[in-house]
């Protein structure tokens, strides 16, 4: 994964924390000195929010084996879904516009059973590109004799 997702989600992040926190300030200041406690309540959310997307983002991780892709995700209660190459239909490369600001694209697998279906965020377009027709390429091989 690109270290470039951190800054693309915190800078979400903060696009949603702003106007928050400016409107409680100014609460606080115009109407009522209890606001402050919303105006706290705003920065520990930014805090926390600010670390646990960089836990978030280490935690993504895949794995090209032999004959499945390995992909691993989640901080307190993890993820591991395993997609054998001759069971993928679809591989999707998406990127909205703040990924593309930051070149980052996510790849997502699509199998019948919509429980197997798997997302890999944060990767480098050139990467996710090449990810993915190497995918299509195994799954293609795989799926000949079905």
């Amino acid at each position: 994964m690109s270290p470039r997702l951190g800054t693309a989600r915190r800078i979400v992040l903060a696009a949603v924390v702003a106007p928050i926190l400016v409107v409680s300030v100014l609460l606080a200041v115009i109407w009522h000195p209890v606001m402050w406690t919303l105006v706290a309540v705003c920065v520990v959310a930014f805090l926390s929010g600010w670390w646990l997307i960089g836990r978030r983002v280490r935690s993504f991780g895949y794995a090209e084996r032999t004959d499945d892709l390995l992909v691993i995700s989640g901080i307190m209660f993890r993820r591991m879904v395993i997609v054998p190459y001759g069971r993928m239909q679809l591989v999707d490369l998406t990127a909205g516009p703040l990924d593309r600001r930051f070149g980052l694209t996510t790849v997502q697998l699509h199998t019948a059973a919509a429980t197997s279906d798997a997302s890999i965020p944060g990767l480098e377009a050139t990467v996710a590109s090449a990810l993915r027709d190497r995918l299509a390429k195994r799954g293609e091989e795989r799926s000949s004799g079905l």
